[in-house]
């Protein structure tokens, strides 16, 4: 999969905000108008639709058209993409652990030879 690195950096952008990541959270239990987003924040509607411009804007969530509301529903195509991106480096956490593991054992040994 091919990922474009200026999309991946206006995600990751969108991401750094943790106003941006409590909507998202909120958009992954089902679709939310505007109002329903604001709810839990002490923000005015214009400061969460400036929120909700960034998301729509990174791609991470669509604004679709219902009668006299236009409900935001999640898109996790940049997720993935993010997934996607950091599954590259998946091979080094892995090898850091695998040494953390065997230093921790050996500390382990260590203590216990000591008592």
């Amino acid at each position: 999969m091919r990922i474009d690195d200026d999309r991946l950096s206006q995600t990751f952008a969108a991401l750094a905000n943790l106003t941006r990541r409590a909507i998202l959270a909120r958009l992954a239990e089902g679709e939310a108008t505007v109002t329903e987003l604001a709810e839990p924040f002490n923000m005015s509607l214009p400061a969460i639709s400036k929120h909700i411009s960034v998301l729509e804007h990174a791609g991470l969530i669509t604004q679709g058209q219902k009668a006299q509301y236009r409900p935001c529903n999640i898109d996790v195509t940049p997720l993935i993409e993010i997934s996607s991106w950091t599954e590259q480096y998946r091979h080094i956490w892995e090898a850091r652990f695998d040494r953390m593991e065997d230093y921790i054992n050996q500390l382990n040994k260590k203590e216990k030879n000591n008592n």
